[in-house]
């Protein structure tokens, strides 16, 4: 199965996780993949419906907690997608791809899924 990653353009603390929030209701924070998973407070149900149904496996990591060879291959860029392809990652979706879905997890599948050429 295709290994696909998803960087947040927010870290995992505490610290980072209420900043982010506080900033993002006042408008000085943002991050379109957080929109595409997460509501106010937790994961959202369709997206972890379509995170299902993928062709591939997903998972996602916040800035700080990426692996060191994602963080590479996206060159410190977030939000992002990539893909384990023959045994590197490649950058599928930068920020204006993801932008671009709207929120939309069927949206963020569907751009992934074009990127893979699947």
């Amino acid at each position: 199965m295709i290994e696909v990653v998803g960087v947040y353009n927010a870290d995992s603390t505490f610290v980072g996780e209420v900043s982010y929030w506080i900033g993002a209701r006042l408008g000085v924070a943002h991050c379109s993949l957080c929109d595409v998973t997460h509501g106010l407070f937790t994961e959202r149900a369709d997206w972890k419906s379509c995170r299902d149904q993928c062709p591939f496996s997903i998972s996602m990591f916040h800035r700080n907690d990426q692996p060191e060879a994602v963080r590479a291959a996206a060159n410190d860029v977030t939000p992002v997608v990539v893909a384990l392809v023959n045994d590197e990652y490649q950058v599928l979706l930068g920020p204006q791809q993801i932008d671009a879905c709207e929120g939309s997890p069927e949206r963020l599948v569907d751009a992934i899924t074009k990127a893979l050429g699947l």
